[in-house]
Order: structure tokens, then C-alpha cells, then sequence
């Protein structure tokens, strides 16, 4: 399975996971078969309020799954349109939440739990929302 976690900085899988998915400077996606890892640079960071494009963010790769501190509601329905599953980090670390993924314990996504803003320090933050606070 290959799953993306939005990250703050890259330190493999100890990377941090960023509080907010259209505003991570970076993805890490690993592929929990094979174990490896790979790193794609958010191009689309700072865009306004609402107008994130989690697919081109994603730089063409094709995650069967996301796991993020917080996401938008726009995100995480084209998200599901594509066919990836959104979960929410219970952990700090990309590892952590891979192992809680594998053994069932992380909560996926509804539009009810999504974000209303960017920057926020919401309930299923890592990270206070990677610093990019009130570009709306």
C-alpha cells in the first residue's frame, strides 16, 4: 500500500506530521510493502482558501491512502473522488501512524472533521499548521 502523510521537514520516517495537508512544505510517501520512501515538494502550498489541488500538490503520484494532521473539506473530497482513503495522524511521527494505520486505529476522515481554515491548531494537529497561519 502506498500511503502520503504531509511532513514539516524530511527525516525519513521520523519526519514530523504536518498539522495541515494543503500547507505542508513536503509529502512523504511510503510504500508500506517494499518499505521505501520517497519524497514530493508541495507545489501547491500557498494557494487561497479552499482552492487547495491535493492531486497536483501530490506531483502526479497516486497514494491508495493519506494520513494528515488536519485537511480542508475541498481536499479531502477530491481525495475520495480519486479513490484515496483519508486518514487522521494519532501520533507525531509518519511511523507511528503507518503502525496504528496497519493495525486499524486511525479514524478516517468525513467531511464533518475536516478544517474551516489554514494555520489552524485544530484537535488533530501535529505541527500548528506548519507555520503558513492566515494566508486565506
Amino acid at each position: 500500500m502506498k500511503v502520503c502523510v504531509p511532513i514539516n521537514e524530511n527525516e525519513g520516517l521520523n519526519s514530523p506530521v504536518c498539522g495541515h495537508f494543503g500547507s505542508a512544505p513536503a509529502f512523504l510517501l511510503a510504500d508500506t510493502e517494499s518499505g521505501s520512501c520517497e519524497v514530493i515538494s508541495n507545489n501547491n502550498s500557498h494557494h487561497a482558501h479552499g482552492m487547495c489541488q491535493p492531486l497536483q500538490a501530490l506531483a502526479g503520484a497516486s497514494p491508495d491512502a493519506v494520513i494528515v494532521g488536519g485537511i480542508g473539506m475541498g481536499a479531502l473530497l477530491k481525495l475520495n473522488a480519486a479513490g484515496i482513503r483519508v486518514f487522521l495522524a494519532a501520533a507525531p511521527t509518519v511511523a507511528e501512524n503507518l503502525a496504528a494505520l496497519r493495525d486499524g486505529a486511525l479514524t478516517e476522515a468525513r467531511p464533518e472533521t475536516a478544517c474551516g481554515h489554514h494555520g489552524h491548531g485544530g484537535p488533530h494537529s501535529h505541527g500548528g499548521g506548519c507555520g503558513h497561519g492566515g494566508h486565506h
